[in-house]
């Protein structure tokens, strides 16, 4: 496995920085990983590692560069977690999208890309992977405990390859309400998988934190890692 900061052209002008992540076998299916609000820190290049090591191609973009390039903020500190807030407030999600539509279009021409490549985001991630779903032609998408999917149902007529979301059932950020709403609104779906996981909170898969539950997180990486390889290859 090899690891690299590269540098995407963004659609609208300028770049952006990412991170890479590659197996050492030629020819793999890509993955755009999203980053939490925390930005593209340790636990995000922790988690590109590990879905390298399990055969894929992957991409961590740093999508608050219009703000504020290479943040990387620790979960451990209740000050870190004031400014991840702040820069989520000031986030644009379009200009987000955009952004990921760019490292799709990258990934896919890489030399060692099949041409075939999903999404995976967690939080704010979570929530762009959604819209990678309904706004892009990403070849599978999985979200985790993504924040205001609720209010974005309007988009899932656009959906056209399959979606997976995991949810927290105890998700601090995603209301019971909230959690209904989505259930209700994606059940004749067929393209999209709704996996709730009972008595966990938000942020359940992110390692290194308190948030952290191991069985949840495990369960979600197993259906996962299935549902890639079912979609991806």
């Amino acid at each position: 496995m090899t690891t690299q900061n590269v540098t995407i052209p963004a659609f609208s002008g300028g770049s952006f920085n990412a991170y890479l992540s590659a197996p050492d076998t030629q020819l793999r299916a890509g993955i755009v990983l999203i980053q939490e609000i925390l930005g593209v820190n340790p636990n995000m290049r922790q988690t590109a590692d590990d879905y390298a090591k399990a055969g894929y191609l992957v991409l961590v973009p740093d999508l608050y560069w219009r703000l504020e390039p290479d943040v990387q903020l620790d979960p451990g500190k209740e000050e870190h977690w004031a400014k991840a807030f702040e820069l989520l407030r000031a986030f644009d999600v379009g200009s987000g999208v955009e952004d990921l539509k760019a490292s799709l279009s990258f990934l896919r021409q890489y030399p060692s890309s099949t041409g075939k490549v999903g999404s995976v985001g967690f939080c704010l991630g979570g929530k762009l992977a959604y819209f990678m779903a309904t706004r892009t032609d990403a070849d599978a998408n999985v979200s985790y405990y993504g924040v205001e999917i609720d209010k974005n149902l309007a988009e899932a007529t656009k959906i056209q390859k399959p979606l997976i979301l995991h949810i927290g059932g105890n998700d601090e950020y995603v209301s019971p309400s909230a959690q209904t709403t989505i259930q209700q609104g994606l059940k004749d779906n067929p393209l999209v998988t709704i996996y709730r996981y009972e008595g966990v909170s938000h942020g359940f898969s992110r390692m290194n934190s308190s948030a952290y539950r191991q069985e949840a997180a495990e369960l979600a990486r197993d259906r996962t890692l299935a549902f890639l390889k079912q979609h991806l290859g």
